[in-house]
């Protein structure tokens, strides 16, 4: 079962390489979508995959790269239709 998932995490995560860590997991599980990072200091991911695999690249997420400090992760589901138009997993620029 497929699973798209919008994700906002807060705490240190810009600046510590939590964009490329997240994109690392994200290849790992062979899953679809983007990162970037927020005017407001927080990183936002849509990430789109099995269910299993999406579980997993949140796990990681919460975790973090070794100098990041996740404080919060919260995620809500985004529209599959949205999530059909995703073919790779980017690294963004910043909104």
């Amino acid at each position: 079962m497929s699973e798209t998932l919008r994700v906002i995490v807060e705490g240190r995560v810009q600046g510590v390489g939590y964009r490329e860590f997240v994109r690392r997991a994200a290849a790992r599980n062979q899953i679809t979508g983007w990162v970037r990072n927020r005017a407001d200091g927080a990183v936002e991911a849509l990430i789109s995959g099995d269910a299993e695999n999406v579980a997993a690249v949140l796990l990681e997420m919460r975790a973090g790269p070794p100098l990041s400090a996740v404080i919060d992760l919260r995620t809500e589901p985004v529209d599959a239709a949205e999530a059909e138009t995703l073919v790779a997993f980017r690294v963004l620029r910043g909104a």
